[in-house]
């Protein structure tokens, strides 16, 4: 299991799902479902259009409320996007950057990922940053490439005070939606991977503080192997996120003696 220094999260992502009075339904019963004694973090990261509602179903509780995305802008002439300070001021206190889909669909870049990260850790919110491979860069071998490219450029002159609160989630492009998951070995050795690249752009302390997620098809009947690995810190999930029993066994997972 994760260190016992880290503490775990388990975030969902609603994505274009849900409108305003269904995400504040699933909200109130996800919350309804914890455990009294729960000690790790749960977030949830509704569309735009539902943060309101989603933050009045969980008003009181210790749940996070994220964006599943953020200008790197304050103010001014860009059309579609959203501020930080909005963010905040619709009960944020997160923000996932660099989802794989905002990377393919929306074309965004290292640097606006970059651009986006500053935004976000100059705000005071909690980053969520994505990085992963597509199912051709691993099979050309190119993984750890690809992965080191990502973190370089995402983390590119933040110091590692600034970077103290960023969260990074492993998402390998071929196990999001697909019903594919990397086996909880591959999993393990790509969250190693990151760790010591991030050893290696701040210090082995960061790189040992730092929680590392795994997403890519994150189930119920798969999440206890998972949280069972000592590098995996949480898991960012996607559509089982969007049953509230279904996410409560997530969320509950059970570590297990995988060897």
């Amino acid at each position: 299991m994760a260190s016992t220094k880290r503490i775990p999260m388990i975030a969902g992502n609603w994505k274009m799902h849900l409108n305003s009075k269904e995400a504040a339904d699933l909200a109130a019963a996800i919350r309804k479902g914890l455990d009294a004694d729960l000690k790790h973090e749960v977030l949830l990261a509704p569309t735009f259009t539902s943060l309101h509602a989603v933050k009045a179903a969980l008003a009181g509780s210790k749940i996070i409320l994220s964006s599943q995305d953020i200008a790197w802008e304050e103010k001014g002439a860009f059309t579609g996007a959203v501020a930080p300070s909005q963010l905040i001021d619709a009960g944020c206190t997160a923000a996932i950057i660099g989802h794989s889909e905002r990377r393919k669909v929306f074309l965004e870049t290292d640097e606006m990922i970059n651009k986006k990260l500053k935004a976000a850790i100059k705000a005071g919110l909690v980053p969520v940053l994505c990085i992963g491979e597509t199912l051709e860069e691993r099979e050309s071998q190119r993984t750890y490439r690809v992965l080191e490219t990502q973190l370089i450029g995402a983390f590119s002159g933040i110091t590692a005070a600034e970077a103290v609160k960023v969260v990074i989630a492993y998402e390998p492009v071929w196990a999001i939606g697909t019903g594919k998951t990397a086996t909880p070995d591959q999993a393990q050795d790509a969250h190693v991977f990151v760790r010591r690249q991030m050893e290696r752009v701040y210090n082995k302390a960061y790189a040992d503080a730092v929680r590392v997620l795994y997403g890519g098809s994150v189930k119920a009947d798969n999440v206890d192997e998972l949280m069972s690995q000592p590098d995996i810190d949480g898991a960012l999930v996607g559509g089982e996120s969007l049953k509230a029993d279904k996410f409560l066994r997530v969320i509950h997972f059970q570590t297990v003696l995988t060897r």
